[in-house]
């Protein structure tokens, strides 16, 4: 048996990290994940549900109903990306753009994920419990339809059609029936407006993808528009403006609500110019701007409910 040495003997051992410090190391790989430390996606449901709270209450939604909703398009937001990234665990590490995502990276386990997912998802079912029978069943429906979303790449050809109908805009019949217990024509009429900007933003999103998603065979409205992208997105976005336009000649809404859809059209022709080369940096910066677009949109209800005319 080899005798020690003194150098060796009194070689200290690698100092383990503060638990502290790996504490913060893991839940900053948690809001990775979860995405919150990108709010942009966030904002992109929020919109729908605020328009949605406004119109329903006539200006005047529930502070409680408002409360929940806001936490709600939060914390499912998060449940989202969470599974998602689950679903895409084995696709995501072939992508530029997410091979850096915490399970991609193998930084967080598939168990983590799904244990984190699980918390949130009792989280939302706590929030919407404090809403009517008619908003619960609706959330039921909704949360189905959001964790269906992730595996419909791997089959259906317009898998951003499928997020706008299950994530994008299901907070807006929820919404209404939240607010006055029923899902009036109006209340579809918005949901169809944002199904088809969740179409609109997420094809431009996944612009960015295309190259790698034809590589691993992931599919994608980008792919199934081919070189008709540009005008395809620009058709959408006209059906989803003059679907705000009927919503409002529904609700007999005025020069307000037109200026905010109005200003919303310019900034669907400023993402156009930004997108006419396909180049992924002009992609993102279109994906960005429509936040501003459901902001505009939001701004041109508020005023019409305060000043009318």
């Amino acid at each position: 048996m080899a005798a020690v040495t003194p150098e060796l003997a009194l070689k200290p051992k690698p100092a383990e990290a503060p638990l502290s410090h790996r504490l913060s190391v893991r839940i900053n790989e948690y809001v990775r994940l979860a995405r919150l430390d990108r709010p942009v996606g966030t904002w992109l449901l929020m919109w729908p549900a605020l328009w949605a709270l406004w119109i329903a209450g006539a200006g005047r939604p529930a502070p409680h109903v408002l409360i929940v909703f806001v936490l709600g398009v939060v914390v499912m937001r998060a449940a989202g990306c969470v599974i998602n990234d689950f679903a895409d665990r084995n696709i995501d590490p072939h992508v530029r753009r997410t091979r850096d995502r915490p399970l991609a990276a193998r930084r967080v386990s598939p168990s983590e994920a799904l244990v984190l997912f699980g918390v949130l998802m009792v989280l939302a079912l706590l929030l919407v419990t404090r809403l009517d029978l008619l908003t619960v069943k609706l959330a039921c429906i909704g949360a189905a339809l959001t964790v269906a979303y992730p595996f419909f790449k791997r089959f259906f050809p317009m898998p951003q059609l499928w997020l706008g109908i299950s994530f994008g805009g299901w907070s807006v019949p929820m919404a209404f029936a939240a607010q006055t217990g029923v899902l009036p024509r109006v209340a579809w009429v918005l949901y169809i407006a944002a199904v088809l900007w969740a179409a609109v933003y997420d094809t431009i999103y996944a612009m960015i993808d295309r190259e790698d998603d034809l590589k691993i065979g992931v599919r994608s409205s980008a792919i199934l528009f081919a070189d008709m992208d540009k005008l395809l997105i620009g058709v959408m976005q006209a059906m989803m403006l003059y679907a705000l336009v009927l919503a409002g000649h529904d609700m007999h809404f005025g020069r307000w609500y037109r200026g905010g859809v109005i200003a919303a059209g310019v900034l669907f022709l400023w993402q156009q110019w930004l997108i006419r080369k396909r180049e992924p940096a002009g992609c993102l910066h279109a994906f960005l701007n429509n936040q501003y677009v459901g902001l505009a949109v939001f701004v041109g209800v508020l005023l019409q409910y305060v000043y009318g005319g």
